[in-house]
């Protein structure tokens, strides 16, 4: 059984992203913003795969669309809306888009707030 102390992947790549969003690096210059907008759309998914697996098994299989439409009925509101809003801005941030400036600092660390408490409420879901 996992303990609240133990780190989840979940956590390891939330941590990852910041890491990069928090430190100055030459060699990703131009590469960490998208690669820490990767590494936090990353780790939003696996805590809900993880999250479905331990409340609807099967659930965890589906596209991830519909699990952050199906989350509502489970999670309060004002968490998956969170989870929704901050998966949608990550999905956009990872890719490039030819007139787009990649996210700043200030929105990649607003959206790495957000999957840490989305995060935190379904842990407590599943570690009962």
């Amino acid at each position: 059984m996992i303990t609240a102390a133990d780190d989840t992947v979940a956590r390891e790549l939330l941590g990852a992203a910041r890491a990069l969003v928090n430190t100055s690096a030459r060699d990703t210059r131009g590469l960490w913003p998208r690669a820490a907008a990767l590494l936090a759309r990353q780790s939003l998914e696996v805590s809900l795969k993880t999250y479905w697996s331990f409340v609807a098994p099967g659930a965890e299989d589906a596209p991830m669309r519909a699990q952050l439409l199906a989350l509502e009925a489970y999670l309060p509101s004002a968490t998956a809306r969170q989870a929704h809003q901050a998966w949608s801005a990550l999905s956009r941030a990872s890719h490039h888009h030819v007139y787009e400036l990649p996210p700043t600092r200030d929105e990649l660390l607003a959206w790495c707030e957000a999957v840490d408490a989305v995060i935190s409420e379904t842990e407590r879901a599943w570690r009962r």
